[in-house]
């Protein structure tokens, strides 16, 4: 495997990684603190949910692609 190509797997698991923490923090923290501070309705935790759904389907995705990129770069 050369450098490049593992450099760019590298970054893609790092990417993934970070999508995955931002998400799982901001809908913890918008769906528990800042949502019922302001005085959201409840019907707006939905909103927030599927908006983490989003990226935890973006990060899914992701990983499959990664997956993919580390079997072509083995044989």
């Amino acid at each position: 495997m050369d450098k490049d190509r593992e450099q760019a797997i590298a970054r893609k698991g790092r990417h993934i990684g970070i999508v995955i923490a931002v998400t799982m923090v901001l809908w913890l923290a918008m769906t528990l603190f800042i949502g019922p501070a302001l005085g959201m309705p409840g019907r707006y935790a939905l909103l927030f949910d599927f908006a983490a759904l989003a990226g935890f389907i973006y990060a899914g995705v992701n990983i499959f692609q990664l997956w993919r990129m580390r079997q072509d770069s083995q044989g």
